[in-house]
């Protein structure tokens, strides 16, 4: 590289540099007592705005702030300039367009700013993966700082679609508690016509390591797998499990989860929702009236009755603490899955694969709703978006055009009979889906676990709806040495996989969706258990027990397991109870007490350690979010807990610095 190079082949052009111009034409809105009154920073912010193109006549109207996760650049045509990081925040943009023009027709001002996300698929098995989680409280934090830093504010639009920047944003629109906020959830991608989903094609790897697939079948279908660019993946994984929950908590406007992203019916719900959150700010309705103890008990009973991502285990709790409404616990999702009946066939759960915007044309989540209502599992009193109460929506919904002329067009699309894709109970009872969540507690989990019970293949489980797995245990201390394992022929049908020192001081409690999905397409990969204390993308499948807690690296007992070790496991997909045990090793059984005795005493894995590459922002939100709860109070940062903690350790360190010069 040489100067020459870099700066050749300038027009004289660029230096003809102009050093002032006239400035805006026209004349600031100012009276007297906005001089007198208001502080500068509001008198200074108007100079911006006219400095920015904005007509001085038109300063006053109501100012919306739009917050975004858009990522890449796209020209005029919508063709790639820069590429985003997935297709999840390629077309967010389009979305706060639609919404900043309509807020323009009703003579608003719109502001947006941008706090771009991470893509779950991308970041598989690679370093990336321990920056996921530990995200999403970053992203929350500059939300709420970039609401906060446009002080004139008066109502907050929320454009989100995916695995981390959907509910960052939730978490931080939770925490406004006196504006009018909204969710604009942004949709999802189509599924090729032929081909396979987003999902399935992220296991092309392991099934050409397994001879599963040819090179050739591997490039091709891979090409094919994101067939539209906008939008979340095809699957009820975390992306499209989010958008559900921020309509079920009434934050989002009805039948706006999963939409189509770039069609005319995705387009206009961003402007329906910049009307609607123009009417909270008009009738004095802001997020403490929406977000509410029976709102997040409802989002809980549409997350079982879709068969939701266990990830959001870990955000409705922080979305809770925000709004500070009661945090949900262990107990309260039991309570909830043991009442609800699933009643969704979708990917990846089955049993009919069917994509998300199939689930949108049968009718999503007011659809859903309407058979929750008639068992009694809603509170239907709890305000909305809308300005209407939950049961005044279904009563809309339930009549409307709307409803009938989409799931007509399912059915003409597709052929698909949309009560197929959303059933009644009796229906769904009768296909054979079970209840979404399982919590196993044991001595290898005594604090407790989770698994969807709801996505364990039905063909293992027995006909009295128990799972039952008894296996040697096959022990890894790293996601990169599971998968090896699983590409190379080391496991097999039977064994147990144990990945430990995945949890959050380990590697900021990855994704092994790496696992979970290769086992999920291998022909073996049924008769396969793993047990882990990291957690599962929203796709996952399969007998996969996350979430262990004591983490391994706070000497939890899966931090103790050997090769060879026997394991128990039983999940009850009925009733949702569950077990996840230690009881010997080798030929050698032991009682449930000796067992625990074993693990009490026994020294942790030896090669048992934090990722080396483990980053320090990533170990500095592991230490917070720990003495703040850790992971069942949904890795929130309490900052008074935090203060506490801080202010004991000073304390003791200056006792401890006193007893030594003595």
């Amino acid at each position: 590289m040489t100067l020459p190079f870099i700066f050749e082949n300038e027009n004289e052009s660029l230096y003809e540099v102009r050093t002032n111009a006239k400035g805006p034409t026209g004349t600031l809105p100012l009276i007297a007592q906005m001089l007198e009154d208001s502080p500068s920073g509001d008198l200074f912010g108007l100079s911006q705005n006219v400095g920015m193109g904005w007509k001085p006549k038109d300063l006053l109207g109501t100012e919306v702030l739009i917050l975004g996760t858009k990522g890449g650049i796209r020209d005029h045509n919508g063709e790639p300039i820069a590429l985003g990081y997935h297709t999840g925040h390629w077309e967010v943009d389009i979305l706060m367009a639609e919404a900043a023009e309509e807020i323009r027709v009703h003579k608003g001002v719109p502001f947006a700013g941008f706090v771009s996300d991470p893509c779950d698929g991308r970041s598989q098995g690679t370093l990336g993966m321990f920056d996921s989680f530990p995200y999403r409280n970053d992203a929350a934090i500059v939300y709420r700082r970039l609401i906060r830093s446009l002080p004139t504010r008066e109502a907050v639009i929320g454009v989100a679609t995916c695995d981390k920047g959907l509910p960052a944003m939730m978490i931080a629109l939770s925490s406004m508690h006196d504006l009018p906020t909204i969710i604009v959830p942004g949709g999802v991608t189509l599924p090729p016509t032929i081909g396979e989903d987003a999902g399935k094609i992220q296991t092309i790897g392991a099934r050409f390591a397994n001879k599963e697939i040819t090179l050739k079948e591997a490039a091709e279908l891979g090409c094919l797998a994101c067939a539209t660019p906008g939008g979340g993946c095809q699957f009820l994984g975390t992306a499209a499990t989010s958008q559900v929950i921020a309509e079920a908590l009434g934050i989002a406007i009805t039948h706006s989860a999963l939409a189509p992203s770039g069609q005319k019916i995705w387009a206009e719900m961003a402007r329906q929702s910049a009307r609607a959150v123009l009417e909270m700010e008009k009738n004095h309705i802001t997020t403490k009236d929406i977000i509410t103890d029976k709102a997040i008990e409802n989002a809980m009973v549409l997350h079982a009755a879709f068969g939701g991502s266990t990830n959001l285990l870990l955000h409705i709790p922080a979305l809770a603490y925000a709004a500070k409404c009661k945090i949900p616990t262990v107990d309260d999702w039991a309570r909830i899955n043991r009442k609800t009946p699933r009643l969704v066939s979708v990917l990846p759960n089955g049993p009919d694969h069917h994509p998300t915007v199939r689930v949108f044309l049968a009718g999503g989540v007011p659809e859903v709703m309407l058979h929750l209502r008639k068992l009694g599992l809603l509170h239907e009193d709890v305000l909305t978006v809308t300005g209407q109460t939950l049961g005044e929506n279904l009563d809309w919904w339930e009549k409307s055009e709307r409803r009938a002329l989409l799931r007509k067009r399912l059915l003409e699309a597709d052929g698909v009979n949309p009560d197929q894709v959303i059933m009644d109970p009796d229906t769904a009872k009768a296909r054979g889906l079970t209840s979404t969540i399982t919590f196993p507690k044991g001595n290898i989990a005594p604090e407790g676990s989770v698994i969807k019970s709801t996505s364990i293949d039905r063909s293992v489980v027995g006909e009295d709806g128990i799972y039952r797995h008894t296996g040697v245990a096959k022990v890894f201390t790293s996601e990169k040495s599971a998968i090896t394992a699983i590409k190379t022929g080391g496991i097999k049908a039977g064994d147990v996989m144990v990945v430990m020192g995945g949890g959050p001081s380990g590697t900021g409690m990855e994704e092994t969706y790496q696992l979970t999905s290769a086992l999920k397409y291998l022909p073996f990969g049924k008769y396969v258990s793993l047990i882990t204390d990291a957690r599962f993308s929203g796709v996952s499948t399969g007998a996969c027990i996350g979430h262990i807690g004591p983490e391994a690296l706070s000497d939890g007992p899966i931090g103790k397991l050997r090769d060879g070790d026997l394991i128990e496991i039983m999940v009850d997909c009925e009733n949702l109870v569950g077990s996840v045990n230690f009881i010997g090793t080798g030929d050698q059984r032991l009682s449930k007490e000796e067992a625990t005795h074993v693990l009490e005493t026994r020294e942790v894995h030896p090669d048992l350690k934090p990722d080396p590459d483990l980053p320090d922002d990533t170990r500095l939100w592991a230490a917070l979010q720990a003495v703040s709860g850790g992971t069942w109070r949904g890795s929130v940062y309490d900052v008074d807990r935090i203060i506490e903690v801080l202010e004991a350790g000073k304390k003791a360190l200056a006792k401890e610095a006193g007893s030594f010069s003595r």
